[in-house]
């Protein structure tokens, strides 16, 4: 029995480790049968073993593929997927997206850049400016007498020109040579106005108008018509005026009546000279001013007036270059012609020769402005100037010119004193001069 049963547990443990080892194998073997691999049921130890060691390295052959290549693979699709979806979920990210898939010629339709190149802005502006200005701006025609070696030697002529309205009882502003010619030639000789007419926008009527005061040196004047309710003109600012910037040129050219134009500020602080010699600081620019546009108005994008039009160059290969004086230089003249028909400028009482270094090499003098002759009882006579002396300085600032030394000068009150200092003789002296009006 004692036999039996140690039999019994003998085979009770070949049996269990039997049972065991078959447990540790059926995975292999199943994973076989999937694959179609496992064509016979091997009974021996050995042959399972080595089955399971080959299976076991053909599985990790494949996990290392899986691992390395196809899952991370797999995996960035799917995220690219969820990023892409994401974004089409965003207006300005699909809207980004999807526009850079779009041809150059559907970007340029989609999204033009208005701003710059919209010509309706553009006009919409001028004719803004033009709706504000017009009935500002005044025709201008003069009647002149005339004395000439024809026709009896008596006669007479007609121009036309513009004027600015800056009162609403009639007075305006033009330049000087359009209501006070002195035109002359060998063959006649033009007076003084002997008609001056005044037609406004959109009326025909013609208004007789008065010369109130001229200034010939700035070439501005003002005259005034008997009618109350007229459209004043807003006055800019000119100091302001940059080059570049829109302007409009409006005025009565050619006798067509009141005529727009456009262009550009092309410079500032432009000196230039008039047919008579006058000097003066202008704006340049390259609207159209014609005949017929002096007196007239050069406006701002803003429908304001920032120059009075007064002359152009003319000549073969000369094109759009037209000059108009600073609105704000003219208020104290215009303010004091109104007041006084004059203007009341400090006044010297010499007239000079402006010496370079050259001319002062040449005639052993010094740079500055030669006194060639002095008013009688005038304020520089008075003070002691006397002719051959050359002014180096006034008040204490080096100078050249007369018109540096007017500059000056003209920045003073009349009564006021001013320090001169001359070369005379080879010595440098200071002089005093009070300031008298200028007759």
């Amino acid at each position: 029995m004692e036999e039996n049963n140690n039999l019994n547990e003998t085979n009770k443990e070949t049996n269990d480790k039997y049972i065991k080892e078959s447990l540790e194998f059926k995975p292999i073997v199943q994973e076989s049968i999937n694959n179609n691999d496992f064509k016979s049921t091997a009974s021996s130890t050995n042959s399972s073993s080595t089955n399971s060691k080959n299976k076991n390295q053909n599985k990790n052959q494949s996990w290392g593929f899986v691992k390395t290549i196809l899952l991370p693979f797999t995996c960035g699709i799917v995220g690219a997927g969820i990023v892409v979806g994401t974004c089409f979920g965003v207006p300005n990210v699909r809207n980004k997206l999807l526009s850079s898939s779009t041809s150059t010629d559907e970007i340029k339709v989609i999204n033009p850049n208005t701003e710059q190149i919209s010509l309706l802005d553009y006009s919409e502006t001028a004719i803004g400016v033009a709706n504000k200005v017009l009935p500002s701006i005044v025709g201008i025609n003069v009647t002149y007498s005339i004395n000439s070696i024809f026709y009896g030697g008596q006669g007479t002529a007609e121009a036309q020109g513009s004027g600015v309205i800056i009162s609403e009882n009639g007075y305006i502003l033009t330049n000087n040579h359009v209501v006070n010619s002195s035109s002359a030639s060998s063959y006649y000789e033009l007076g003084k106005a002997s008609k001056i007419t005044v037609t406004l926008y959109n009326d025909d009527t013609e208004y007789e108008a008065e010369i109130v005061g001229t200034d010939e040196q700035t070439d501005l004047a003002v005259i005034k018509i008997n009618k109350d309710g007229l459209t004043a003109a807003e006055l800019g600012d000119s100091d302001s005026v940059q080059v570049g910037e829109f302007c409009m040129a409006i005025g009565n050219n050619l006798g067509l009546g009141t005529t727009v134009t456009d262009g550009i500020v092309s410079a500032v602080n432009r000196t230039v000279t008039d047919e008579d010699g006058n000097s003066y600081v202008a704006i340049q620019t390259n609207a159209a001013i014609n005949s017929g546009n002096s007196g007239g108005a050069l406006v701002n994008s803003q429908g304001q007036v920032i120059g009075i039009n007064t002359l152009k160059i003319s000549g073969e290969g000369v094109e759009g270059v037209g000059f108009a004086i600073p609105i704000n230089s003219t208020k104290d003249i215009y303010e004091q012609l109104i007041e006084y028909s004059k203007v009341k400028r400090p006044y010297l009482g010499i007239g000079g020769i402006d010496i370079n270094e050259s001319m002062a090499k040449e005639y052993s003098l010094t740079v500055g402005v030669y006194v060639k002759s002095l008013e009688n009882f005038g304020a520089a006579e008075r003070a002691g100037i006397k002719v051959g002396d050359v002014i180096t300085k006034v008040d204490g600032k080096d100078i050249e010119n007369m018109n540096e030394l007017n500059e000056i000068k003209n920045q003073k009150e009349i009564g006021d004193k001013i320090t001169l200092t001359i070369w005379r003789n080879g010595e440098t002296l200071d002089i005093d001069v009070t300031l008298q009006e200028q007759p």
